[in-house]
């Protein structure tokens, strides 16, 4: 089942936020976040804010309805131009996420973007993503999506190996991806990723080569590939738990990564995040970016989360509660806090670091300093940025992220 909420302070009934939230906000991008809590099914390893009809009968009626979503999130979205006021800024990116957003009407997700539009605006060369599955699409509804304004789409591929998919519960055929990047191409998508994952229980690193492999003949500007992490509570949790399926040990993940970095770095694509690869800049996922460097965004749906000027909320996470404060007028928001300046200085090393042009030393305390010269003796980090101030690690130090993290966060 999905993962619960943080702990934070209650939101305002109307959604409003502190007044310095808004302070120097023309120095920052602002994006969207628009959550489509629908799934057919239910993959194992999947613990997302997401629901199948199953889940949703009886807990909700028409509140939760696919058929109303497309009008409910867009309530929200009036709600947001209301909280942040006369702020100027057009919307540089928007990303549709889930969930699978394209079991809505193409026409549906055409409308919440619309409502994008038309309550903020949308600059001359945003980007605008959707998440698709493989199986919930065909060449007319991709040709639909471009005509109602997405450019980028991002197939869920995981594995190129039947046997690999099945134990990730995913429902589309191999080869089915691949021809979906042929489709969108075809419907004048101007960017298309690729996810992958690996470490998946049962899977070999011949299988891991030929997904990859699969990937690069597909011919996408982008690929994401990330290591299965088994979360408590999901059903495949409970299958490694019951001795069904191994778990997979980190150096597997590791083995796999380096497979990774080796045949995408030959194809063409450069890492510009440590799960993240592109062709150029110009095929960078620009709304992650914002996302990794701290920007402004409005996550939109049930369980989203934003943030704005150093203010973080999430809202209400079932799709009939969230609905109903819509409804009634009142922000579906459950928490908020409000990040203090270390609390900002933390995350920015947590994100920036895992990024190709790293995070700048003067960020770092003198622990932190102090870390940051053993990371770089020890081959973790590259000696010509650490020169210019800068921390950007090896791809042995891609391997090992989340330590150095932890050390230069002190």
């Amino acid at each position: 089942m999905p993962s619960v909420l943080p702990d934070g302070e209650p939101m305002p009934e109307d959604g409003s936020l502190p007044r310095h939230a808004l302070d120097g906000s023309g120095q920052r991008p602002l994006a969207f976040y628009l959550h489509v809590p629908y799934c057919a099914t239910r993959c194992g390893y999947c613990d997302f804010n997401t629901y199948t009809a199953s889940e949703l009968r009886g807990s909700g009626g028409a509140l939760a309805s696919r058929d109303t979503y497309a009008g409910t999130l867009t309530d929200e979205i009036r709600l947001a131009r209301k909280v942040l006021g006369d702020d100027p800024r057009q919307v540089q990116t928007v990303f549709v996420g889930g969930g699978t957003p394209t079991l809505l009407p193409a026409a549906d997700l055409g409308r919440m973007l619309a409502a994008v539009r038309d309550e903020f605006g949308l600059a001359d060369d945003a980007e605008v993503t959707t998440e698709a599955n493989p199986d919930s699409v065909d060449p007319r509804y991709l040709a639909e999506l471009r005509e109602a304004g997405f450019n980028r789409v991002s197939f869920g591929m995981q594995s190129a190996r039947q046997h690999v998919l099945k134990i990730l519960d995913r429902t589309h055929t191999p080869g089915r991806p691949e021809a979906c990047v042929a489709e969108a191409r075809a419907a004048g998508f101007d960017h298309v990723n690729l996810d992958l994952i690996y470490g998946t229980p049962g899977e070999s690193d011949d299988d891991w080569r030929a997904s990859l492999d699969a990937v690069i003949g597909a011919g996408p500007d982008h690929v994401s590939a990330y290591a299965l992490i088994v979360e408590e509570g999901t059903r495949l949790a409970g299958r490694i738990r019951r001795g069904e399926v191994p778990m997979t040990d980190d150096d597997v993940h590791a083995d796999r990564y380096l497979i990774a970095e080796e045949k995408l770095a030959a194809a063409g694509y450069t890492w510009y995040e440590v799960s993240n690869w592109a062709t150029d800049a110009a095929a960078r996922c620009r709304h992650n970016e914002l996302y990794w460097r701290g920007a402004d965004w409005w996550g939109a749906g049930p369980g989203a989360h934003s943030h704005v000027g150093g203010v973080r909320w999430w809202n209400v996470k079932h799709p009939a509660a969230y609905a109903q404060a819509l409804a009634e007028g009142r922000s579906p928001g459950a928490g908020r806090e409000v990040l203090s300046a270390e609390d900002r200085r933390v995350e920015r090393i947590l994100l920036e670091l895992r990024l190709s042009d790293g995070c700048p030393l003067d960020l770092l305390r003198p622990a932190g300093a102090e870390a940051a010269a053993r990371a770089l003796a020890d081959g973790l980090l590259q000696p010509g940025p650490y020169e210019e101030g800068r921390a950007v690690l090896t791809l042995r130090g891609r391997l090992l992220a989340d330590a150095v993290v932890r050390d230069l966060v002190d």
